[in-house]
C-alpha cells in the first residue's frame, strides 16, 4: 500500500500546468496522454474535466488509466480479440459509432443564425424572463395570539423606526432560524414559499407588515416586505447561445424525423409488433 500511495504522490507532483495532448504516463512504450483522460472523466461526469480536478485526483484518474492498457494487454495476450462473442460485440460498437458519427455530422449540418434567435427571442420575451421577487423578514410563533401581540407593538410605526422595531421582535421573539439574523429571509420568488406565506408577502406594499398573523404549517407569522423586485426581461446577449442551442435541437428532431420518414418509405420493414405496419 505505501509503494501504491508513493507513486501516486509522484504521479500527482507531474500534473501541473497541463495542456491537450501531454503525455501523462507511458505503458510498455505506449503513451496516455491528457486527452485520453478526459475522455475517461467524461465518461462519467460529462460536466467534469481532467485538467481542472486536483492533483490527487489526477493521479487516481492516471493510475486507472495505466491499469486500464496493462488490462488491454492481458486481453490481447489471451487472445479475446479471437473469441466469438469479441467478434459480435465489435460489430455492435461499429453500428453504434456509424449512427454516433452520423447524428454528429446531421447536428454541425443544422444553422441558426443571429437573426433567427433574435425573431425567436421577440415573439417570446415572457419565456425570459427573471421572475418577481420579495425581499422580506418574518417573525415566526406558535400561537396566533403571540403573533397578533407582536402586530399591536408595530401598529402605530412605520418607515426606518418600523423596520428596526422588527428587527428587534425577530430577534427575542421568533421561534424560527432567522431570528437571530432579525428574521431576515433574504429574496425569494412566490415559488419558493409555501403558499399561505406567498400570497401574504406579495400582496404587501414595500416597507409594511401584515396586519393579521399568516398561519401556516409552521406556525403563525408575522411578516416585513423590504421590498418588491418586478419581473425583469433577460438582456438577448445573455439567452442568445441557449436559444440558438435550442433552436439547433428542434432543427436537428424534425430533421431526423423527416429522414427517418423517407428511410422508412423506402426500405422493406416489417415491424412485427405494430399491426398497422403494411410494410
Amino acid at each position: 500500500m505505501k509503494i501504491v500511495k508513493s507513486s501516486l504522490i509522484i504521479i500527482s507532483l507531474a500534473l501541473s500546468g497541463l495542456n491537450a495532448g501531454d503525455t501523462i504516463a507511458t505503458v510498455n512504450g505506449k503513451n496516455i496522454t491528457t486527452d485520453d483522460a478526459e475522455l475517461f472523466v467524461k465518461a462519467s461526469a460529462p460536466q467534469a474535466s481532467f485538467v481542472t480536478l486536483p492533483n490527487e485526483q489526477k493521479a487516481m484518474i492516471v493510475d486507472r488509466l495505466i491499469e486500464r492498457n496493462l488490462f488491454i494487454e492481458a486481453a490481447k495476450k489471451d487472445k479475446v480479440d479471437e473469441s466469438p462473442l469479441f467478434k459480435e460485440n465489435l460489430e455492435k460498437l461499429k453500428d453504434e459509432l456509424f449512427v454516433n458519427l452520423w447524428m454528429k455530422e446531421q447536428m454541425e449540418h443544422t444553422i441558426v443564425s443571429d437573426s433567427e434567435a433574435k425573431d425567436f427571442y421577440k415573439k417570446n420575451q415572457d419565456k425570459f424572463k427573471n421572475p418577481q421577487t420579495a425581499q422580506a423578514k418574518h417573525i415566526l410563533v406558535e400561537t396566533e395570539k403571540d403573533a397578533q401581540d407582536i402586530i399591536a407593538q408595530m401598529s402605530n410605526l412605520k418607515d426606518k423606526v418600523l423596520m428596526e422595531k422588527f428587527i428587534e421582535l425577530a430577534k427575542t421573539k421568533s421561534t424560527g432560524p432567522s431570528g437571530p439574523n432579525g428574521g431576515d429571509l433574504g429574496s425569494f420568488t412566490k415559488e419558493q414559499m409555501v403558499k399561505e406565506f406567498s400570497d401574504a408577502t406579495f400582496a404587501l406594499k414595500d416597507r409594511t407588515i401584515t396586519t393579521k398573523p399568516v398561519k401556516t404549517q409552521f406556525g403563525y407569522h408575522v411578516i416585513y416586505l423590504e421590498k418588491l423586485n418586478p419581473a425583469k426581461t433577460i438582456e438577448f446577449d445573455k439567452v442568445k447561445e441557449n436559444i440558438i442551442q435550442s433552436l439547433r435541437q428542434k432543427q436537428f428532431n424534425s430533421k431526423l424525423t423527416e429522414i427517418a420518414k423517407e428511410l422508412k418509405s423506402k426500405a422493406d420493414v416489417k415491424n412485427l409488433l405494430d399491426t398497422n405496419s403494411t410494410k
